[in-house]
């Protein structure tokens, strides 16, 4: 064999080696994400689980936000393999987006890690993130987003099309949806909620998981149906009165 082989050889082992290294530090960082959480996940405990040097870490990602980036990048793998396993095309949109809607949530509550790395992101601006996560990561990052943004885009237009859902911009509302039950998963991670009993007296209160779980999947749908349901009680509202003497 010429030395050319053996060098080509040679380089595809190594970029194998690379690759199956990576691999295991992005599921290391998320074994720590779901044990511990976000905030508590460091550097040092992400490269004492795979077993290397801390140093060899940077070798691969640029930073720690890099890092927690392709991790966020695992998670919405496997949430868009669980948001395909319930969708069904010839279902009513209605019940393809509250399926889709209960596997979002249920993902949330079962990996609170997930949707703090999510909401981690969002606070950053554009020029931010770019500033901290090199182009490809950004691209990887950008598509699993996007592939399950879609999802929900190609449902909102379905139910525009059958009139079931508000005309507003397809993929404004399914970023909008994504955002706002990731709130809500935030109030479900805190397990609080505030309210006052007399003014200057702020009461905190336990937040109940499954009223947070239910509220999250009907805000979504409330959302989507939008302006129609407004106009829809307007309606009845005026045939009721005038229905009164």
């Amino acid at each position: 064999m010429s030395s050319a082989l053996l060098a080509i050889g040679r380089r595809r082992t190594t970029a194998e080696r690379r690759r199956d290294r990576e691999r295991d530090i992005i599921r290391a960082t998320r074994e720590l994400f779901d044990e511990r959480g976000t905030i508590d996940a460091q550097i040092d405990d992400i490269a004492k689980r795979v077993g290397i040097n801390k140093a060899l870490i940077y070798r691969h990602f640029a930073g720690k936000e890099e890092l927690f980036a392709l991790t966020l990048v695992d998670y919405l793998g496997e949430l868009d393999e669980r948001l395909d396993a319930v969708d069904g095309p010839r279902r009513a949109p209605m019940n393809r987006l509250r399926a889709l809607s209960e596997v979002f949530v249920d993902f949330c509550l079962e990996y609170p890690a997930f949707a703090d790395c999510a909401m981690s992101l969002l606070r950053r601006t554009g020029e931010e993130l770019f500033g901290e996560i090199t182009e490809p990561v950004m691209t990887k990052l950008g598509t699993a987003m996007g592939t399950a943004l879609e999802r929900i885009s190609v449902i909102l237009r379905a139910g525009q099309k059958s009139g079931v859902f508000d005309e507003v911009d397809t993929d404004y509302l399914a970023n909008h949806l994504y955002t706002q039950t990731l709130g809500a998963m935030h109030m479900a991670r805190m397990g609080l909620i505030v309210s006052s009993n007399s003014p200057g007296h702020p009461v905190v209160h336990h937040a109940d998981i499954d009223t947070v779980r239910s509220t999250a999947i009907t805000a979504t749908l409330a959302t989507a149906v939008g302006r129609k349901a407004l106009t829809s009680t307007r309606r009845s509202t005026s045939r009721k009165a005038g229905d009164n003497p």
